[in-house]
């Protein structure tokens, strides 16, 4: 694993999976346009250091997540299956039989051990303290050219709960207002949402420390979809194979990642809000202007030679397909916990994460489609799934033509859609009201004579073993000399 990110772009160098961008490249939209060029490149093109952004001498990374090599090596892992079956191990513990099988699980006792973070003294991030600083000193990015301003897109965002002191780490955007202040785009359903309640309902100023450009599975772990009330540094901690090390704010009662390259601590204001928007989102197109609450800046520490860590959203696929990627096949052994008959799951990038939801089952009673439908809009941000779709078990949800195909030739439309209404997305543009809005349900499995289908249902084309085999061997032939 890495212990920061300057550890993760050298290691990106010795795989070629780095490019170097030596020219005057501006931060104001054109950084941008060559990350959406680039990610939109087969595989998702290489991670991209501009070592001159236009006018500042702080390098600015990007695309650094956006292949799914490049994921698994910011996660420490060949695939992320991987990585699924090994929380997989660590959620479903046995009881040893035997000192053999009690040795076998030392591995598994010592990852526990390293879900906890802890305290230290000193930190690279506080090798410079500015408590003078101006934002206006960082290589912040202007993506698209209708957005409000510049926006910090991948900051890690620290709050803690005023009455419980429960941490809550998240990634909301912040456009820049001026120097010294930005929105914090902290959506209604998020953590640092309900602890900005909790403050304004006491009548307090809350403290907020932002993290940007730790070790990448601590950035990672920001973005993850972790149920309320659990640390996301825990999941860091299991990902990074090593607890994360914390180093108290200058400023502000929080702590922060260490190794983070930058962090800027400040507070947010009960009470106060202001105009926010427009911003080019992941959606594709540009969010609405909105009133949010605003974020001070009290003080900025960093690394003596730092790189600014950021990300570009926009028309899919772009670099945060890899990053929801990774929370898919992350929460999947974790969803199953729940609904043990879930075969796969599959979020396909025109989705946009909340969108579509494809869900293979086992399939085990009548309705057994719908009821999983229902459990997805009842389970964390599953809830925001405006579609959910599930096939049987024997279709790969990874193939989109062969899932759409199923659905095309396994669905009825009067019998097999079901409709239902709740919360939506933030981000939801489509639904009458903001954030509250109506989610669709298509069973595309097999129909039941118990569900009440009393036609023979038709069995699919498919060759035999010995035949497949001859045709593999003759075209491996074919494909060699058509090559040649």
């Amino acid at each position: 694993m890495f212990n920061d990110l300057d550890g993760f772009i050298a290691a990106l160098d010795r795989e070629r999976e780095l490019a170097r961008v030596a020219e005057q490249v501006s931060p104001d939209l054109e950084i941008c346009a060559v990350a959406d060029r680039v990610s939109k490149s087969p595989g998702g093109g290489p991670g991209l250091l501009f070592e001159r952004p236009g006018g500042f001498d702080i390098p600015v990374a990007v695309n650094l997540f956006g292949s799914m090599k490049r994921i698994c090596m910011a996660l420490g892992v060949r695939t992320l299956d991987d990585l699924a079956r090994e929380i997989e191990t660590l959620t479903t513990p046995k009881v040893p039989s035997g000192l053999f099988d009690a040795l076998k699980m030392l591995p598994i006792v010592n990852r526990l051990t390293d879900l906890m973070p802890k305290t230290v003294k000193d930190a690279p991030c506080q090798e410079v303290v500015n408590r003078e600083g101006t934002l206006d000193d960082l290589p912040i990015l202007k993506c698209w050219p209708e957005d409000g301003g510049r926006y910090i897109t991948l900051p890690l965002v620290f709050t803690k709960d005023p009455e419980t002191g429960a941490r809550n780490i998240g990634t909301y955007r912040m456009q820049v207002f001026d120097g010294r202040t930005t929105g914090m785009h902290w959506q209604r359903h998020k953590g640092g949402a309900q602890h900005h309640r909790v403050a304004e309902r006491m009548g307090k100023r809350l403290p907020v420390a932002v993290a940007l450009g730790p070790d990448p599975a601590t950035a990672y772990s920001a973005t993850a979809p972790m149920p309320e009330g659990l640390d996301e540094l825990m999941l860091a901690g299991f990902l990074r194979r090593e607890r994360v090390e914390l180093v108290k704010c200058v400023t502000v009662d929080l702590e922060v990642p260490a190794n983070s390259q930058i962090v800027l601590e400040g507070y947010v204001d009960p009470g106060e809000r202001r105009r926010e928007g427009p911003f080019g989102d992941h959606t594709g197109f540009y969010s609405h202007p909105d009133d949010y609450p605003v974020f001070h800046l009290t003080c900025i520490t960093q690394r003596k030679r730092p790189t600014y860590l950021t990300t570009v959203v926009g028309v899919p696929p772009m670099e945060d397909y890899y990053l929801g990627k990774a929370s898919e096949r992350i929460f999947l052994p974790l969803i199953r916990k729940t609904l043990p008959e879930i075969v796969d799951m599959h979020f396909p990038a025109a989705g946009i994460f909340h969108n579509i939801v494809i869900i293979s089952i086992d399939k085990r009673y009548p309705g057994h489609a719908r009821k999983i439908m229902n459990a997805c809009w009842g389970l964390g941000q599953l809830m925001f799934s405006k579609t959910v779709i599930v096939v049987d078990k024997d279709v790969d949800v990874q193939n989109e033509a062969e899932v759409a195909w199923i659905v095309g030739t396994h669905y009825d439309p009067e019998r097999d859609i079901q409709f239902t209404r709740g919360p939506v997305d933030d981000l939801e543009d489509a639904s009458d009201l903001p954030a509250f809005g109506s989610k669709m349900g298509i069973d595309a499995t097999r129909k039941w004579p118990s569900e009440g289908f009393t036609r023979t249902w038709p069995t699919r084309i498919a060759t035999t073993d010995a035949a497949r085999a001859k045709a593999d061997a003759v075209w491996k032939t074919i494909s060699e000399g058509w090559k040649a």
